[in-house]
């Protein structure tokens, strides 16, 4: 192609936690191909923060098209054609991003992930019992990239929301996905918690997107002094929250992730509606507290697990 670089494909689409697990694996792939032009397939949600990530050339949007949309099909199947990607890394094992591959047709570009056909397949039948991190530390072994380390994440940073925030601040994320409330502590022990907080003088606050803001406001009405950050951070701006927290605790959701990979002491809630030995946080200082049901967690338990002093 005229000495232009190969071109490189990763899908990943989401969720939050899923994305971030994802990094290191993207950081690995950019070592090994150092001189290709590297193209993130993603969803909306994760636009900005692909676009920050160094290891990435080119962010494109998913959008998640209705099958009934045939010309939009045909559209993004001549995109993927024309950009004659020399290898496709697919993160997301999904049926949608099997789909890709078939509907590419012949001839297939190099193709790692999980899909009948595909030129380096992840071929261990026992990969759904994997955690993520080492599901795909495998995936990308098989696909002769053969270390995936932690990734450097010294980029994940942006300047904090300055209103009312003062430290030292615990970050607390009671929020998580609305249609599995039993992967949610209860908003009443966070409240409890946060009093707990501001008498041993750390400041709560408290992160989370709108769907949380049922949540996080009985804790405010409940603790005045947390302070209600709830839609007012971009994802690199809770990275630098984490960053510079004492610690964060929250449920099994995408920002506690997040908050572990950038090296926050994290505390992570878990119930029998998710499983950490398969998605619990990464990080340097991470601690999994697990109650059937999450209920059941003691406050003084979870404060015990911050290690404030």
């Amino acid at each position: 192609m005229n000495g232009a670089p190969a071109r490189i494909l990763i899908i990943k689409l989401g969720a939050l936690g899923d994305f971030v697990q994802a990094l290191g694996p993207i950081q690995a792939i950019r070592r090994h191909h150092p001189a290709a032009r590297i193209t993130l397939l993603t969803t909306a949600p994760f636009s900005s923060l692909a676009a920050a990530c160094p290891w990435i050339d080119e962010v494109c949007l998913d959008e998640r098209l209705p099958w009934w949309r045939v010309a939009r099909w045909r559209q993004f199947r001549r995109w993927m054609r024309q950009a004659a990607f020399a290898r496709v890394y697919d993160l997301q094992t999904s049926d949608r991003s099997g789909w890709y591959f078939r509907l590419l047709g012949r001839p297939h570009p190099e193709w790692s992930g999980i899909v009948p056909g595909c030129s380096h397949p992840h071929a261990n039948p026992e990969r759904d019992f994997m955690h993520t991190v080492d599901r795909q530390a495998e995936q990308l072994a098989m696909a002769g990239i053969p270390a995936v380390p932690p990734p450097d994440l010294a980029w994940l940073d942006a300047a904090l929301p300055a209103a009312g925030l003062t430290e030292p601040f615990v970050l607390m994320v009671p929020g998580g996905a609305a249609h599995r409330p039993a992967k949610r502590w209860p908003a009443a022990m966070f409240a409890e918690l946060a009093d707990r907080l501001l008498e041993l003088d750390y400041q709560p606050v408290l992160a989370g997107a709108g769907a949380d803001r049922a949540a996080i406001a009985e804790i405010s009405a409940a603790c005045p002094g947390a302070l209600d950050l709830t839609g007012r951070t971009s994802l690199l701006q809770l990275g630098g929250l984490a960053r510079r927290a004492v610690a964060a605790v929250g449920n099994d959701t995408g920002p506690m992730h997040l908050a572990a990979a950038v090296g926050c002491r994290a505390v992570v809630l878990f119930s029998d509606a998710s499983d950490p030995a398969l998605c619990a946080p990464r990080g340097g200082d991470v601690a999994v507290l697990r109650q059937v049901p999450l209920s059941g967690l003691a406050v003084a338990e979870v404060e015990a697990a911050l290690r404030l002093g």
